[in-house]
């Protein structure tokens, strides 16, 4: 498991988290009930890379952590093991920082979160200006949705949601470079409380601040 995690990425892993609905309900339905109803949520999340190497599949050991966010445009996305990496946003500028180096590094989010995976969780309620969204049938008892970034100039081809029963429990994001990131999601909580400072950003003492 590499340490680092890119920004993209990471912001990308949060995009599963999207999904709810009826039971009953196609994943489209449900994924477009959830973005409407739900402006917060929390919950932990784990996660693997899979890259394909002389045909086989090569499976990174996990990590994990915890996630909350407020859109449009706040979340502390923060790894937990077996690095610490916490990302966070407050609506107008994004904070990547890293608890070994006591490093940070800033960078306004502006339209940053447009066609990327992260504006699934994290934008507006206009979802399909930037996505083509899509049923992907159904998967390991969970029913799957498909987004495709309208944009060319994406990072990711397509992120896969997996929802049961109104939940958001895996996701799948397939990159330009032959790698799957896997996220599995437990303890999914729908608007719990926040104040409104919760996602503003503390500096810690004596951190180098890389500005982008």
């Amino acid at each position: 498991m590499m340490k680092k995690h890119t920004v993209l990425s990471a912001l990308a892993f949060a995009c599963g988290l999207l999904c709810a609905g009826a039971a009953s309900a196609s994943a489209l339905e449900q994924f477009k009930t959830f973005v409407s109803a739900t402006k917060a949520a929390k919950g932990e999340f784990t996660q693997r890379q899979i890259k394909k190497v002389d045909g086989v599949n090569k499976v990174s050991a996990p990590s994990s952590g915890t996630f909350e966010f407020a859109r449009p445009g706040k979340f502390i996305w923060n790894y937990v093991k077996p690095y610490e990496q916490l990302l966070q946003a407050d609506g107008e500028q994004l904070y990547v920082y890293d608890k070994d180096l006591n490093q940070v590094t800033t960078k306004k989010l502006g339209n940053a979160l447009g066609s990327s995976p992260a504006a699934i969780l994290f934008g507006s309620n206009d979802l399909e200006k930037n996505f083509t969204l899509a049923e992907a049938g159904s998967r390991d008892g969970m029913e799957w949705l498909k987004a495709t970034p309208k944009a060319k100039d994406t990072t990711f081809d397509d992120i896969s949601i997996g929802l049961r029963n109104g939940v958001p429990e895996a996701m799948e994001l397939r990159d330009s470079f032959g790698q799957t990131s896997v996220l599995a999601f437990k303890n999914f909580q729908k608007n719990p409380p926040q104040s409104a400072a919760h996602f503003k950003f503390v500096m810690p003492k004596g951190a180098d601040v890389l500005n982008n």
